[in-house]
């Protein structure tokens, strides 16, 4: 019975805290496998990157928890912000910064007059902005519009795979073109920057306690792409030479936190203005991200009062391993899939591989989801195209891991664009770079398609190829993976049919005789 209980137990506080949101329950600690948790902390501007689900948010967390009596945080969620216009999207988070400041006002900075009086008078501002029309949107869209007609034949770029890169360039054209006509507020925001700064170094003047601001801003992604540059530089602009730092999060290749706007550059550089954290460990590094998996679900197992003998007693065989291949190394999915598992097995019995392969299938849909809620519509159908067209390759080659020239990534942009957003939706994992090929000159980046792409397959033997990944060989076996060139994938792409997503999702009762 005891043991029944815990396992309950396990799932209940798995439940809670799969995902981390301010005013939910208490979540558990951030595990730190690099230097992550002391960087992020540290008075220095910091993007995080990690696909979904990695814990960014969680180590956001971590710095508010650690934060120091003369550190505050504000937190900002730019999911919040998704469908809002330029640059109506950058007031509100200015406003939302300092609506923060003012209703923590006694509690970080003391009761000070001149305090509220600057708080008071930066709002202000703020709203005047914000309550002018703004017709933006409605222009964007127009031209946006006329410039995708001219350059996309039936939805899909015709000079080959542009991820929507046809559409991206309209609608930055666009807003470049509003841009130019120099939109008031875009004018007023940059004349009241150095108004702001000088009312924030007074701010910091008067109080006794708080001497840095470190500002969050969550799931930066969500902002359009077209937007995120603008938006990256005014936050850039405002945190330079104030007690200010800003930690952005997000995925890296949903991300453009640096453009050039004519000659002028516009946003915030790597490794110039802000210092990368990369919190995504890859199947490339098996161990160390089964290491990281297996300590996150001891530290659930230690809020259930589980023992070690009774957490080891979860798996069978290899099915702790086929989970983490199955979550493609990210910790969300390694905890979602548990719950699955769980929830369909007997309170004594161990989890082995087949049990995951029956639920990975879901994982893929769900993936293929939230590629439609996180990514840009233009940029739906052709990322779509893509996977259609990796799926089929797999396929007909039967092989699980497929190869793709360095060469190809480092020349073709259109190519490398796909590989990259598929890598951050978890749709494809890498599993090795710099791989050479025992028949093919050149080196190579080695991919996996994610095992619910093909879970529809009942029986793998003599229809599949699978390379375990988790092997000591698995290196040495992918270098005889097939290789997929930039014509094949190209021929996949265009073949696929019009209900592309049907296609992706279909059972294998639908795919095969």
């Amino acid at each position: 019975m005891a043991g029944i209980d815990k396992r309950q137990e396990l799932r209940r506080v798995i439940q809670e805290g799969l995902r981390v949101q301010r005013g939910g329950p208490e979540s558990v600690e951030y595990v730190d496998v690099s230097s992550s948790l002391a960087d992020i902390g540290a008075r220095q501007n910091h993007v995080v990157f990690g696909r979904r689900g990695c814990g960014k948010t969680l180590l956001l967390q971590a710095v508010e928890k650690a934060a120091t009596k003369q550190a505050r945080i504000i937190y900002i969620n730019c999911e919040d912000y998704k469908q809002h216009s330029f640059p109506n999207v950058l007031i509100e988070i200015l406003d939302q910064v300092f609506d923060e400041l003012e209703r923590n006002l006694t509690g970080w900075f003391g009761k000070k007059h001149r305090s509220r009086q600057l708080i008071t008078e930066i709002r202000k501002n703020l709203v005047t902005l914000k309550e002018k029309p703004d017709a933006q949107t409605t222009s964007v869209k127009e031209v946006s519009t006329s410039e995708i007609k001219s350059k996309v034949s039936g939805g899909v770029a015709v000079e080959g795979i542009k991820l929507g890169a046809s559409e991206v360039a309209a609608q930055k054209n666009a807003i470049e073109h509003e841009y130019q006509r120099l939109d008031s507020k875009i004018q007023k925001l940059n004349l009241l920057l150095p108004k702001l700064k000088e009312q924030i170094r007074e701010f910091f003047e008067l109080s006794s306690d708080v001497k840095t601001l470190f500002v969050e801003v969550d799931d930066f992604y969500h902002l359009p792409r077209t937007m995120q540059p603008h938006v990256a530089d005014y936050i850039h602009r405002l945190c330079k030479d104030v007690s200010i730092y800003f930690k952005i999060a997000t995925l890296r290749h949903a991300s453009v936190l640096y453009a050039d706007r004519g000659s002028q550059p516009t946003g915030a550089q790597e490794r110039h203005d802000y210092q990368p954290i990369n919190i995504d460990f890859t199947l490339a590094e098996f161990q160390k991200t089964s290491d990281q998996l297996w300590q996150i679900l001891s530290l659930y197992a230690n809020k259930a009062a589980m023992t070690k003998e009774e957490t080891d007693g979860l798996f069978v065989g290899g099915g702790f391993s086929r989970l983490v291949l199955a979550a493609g190394g990210v910790p969300r999915d390694f905890l979602s899939l548990l719950l699955d598992v769980l929830s369909r097995k007997q309170p004594t019995e161990g989890i082995g591989k087949d049990d995951v392969r029956l639920l990975s299938l879901a994982v893929f849909q769900r993936r293929i989801e939230e590629l439609k809620a996180d990514s840009e519509p233009q940029e739906q159908d052709a990322l779509l195209r893509g996977i259609y067209a990796i799926r089929g390759f797999c396929s007909t080659k039967k092989a699980n891991v497929f190869l793709v020239s360095d060469t190809v990534l480092q020349s073709q942009n259109g190519v490398r664009d796909l590989l990259n957003r598929l890598l951050d939706y978890r749709i494809i994992h890498s599993v090795g770079s710099a791989l050479t090929h025992k028949t093919q000159p050149g080196t190579y980046h080695a991919y996996m398609i994610d095992i619910g792409a093909y879970a529809n397959l009942r029986k793998l033997v003599g229809r599949f190829d699978e390379i375990d990944v988790t092997a000591r060989d698995a290196r040495e076996r992918c270098r005889n993976a097939p290789v997929l060139d930039e014509a094949t994938l190209m021929k996949g792409y265009r073949n696929a049919p019009a209900a592309t997503e049907s296609a992706l999702l279909a059972t294998e009762s639908e795919t095969t005789e």
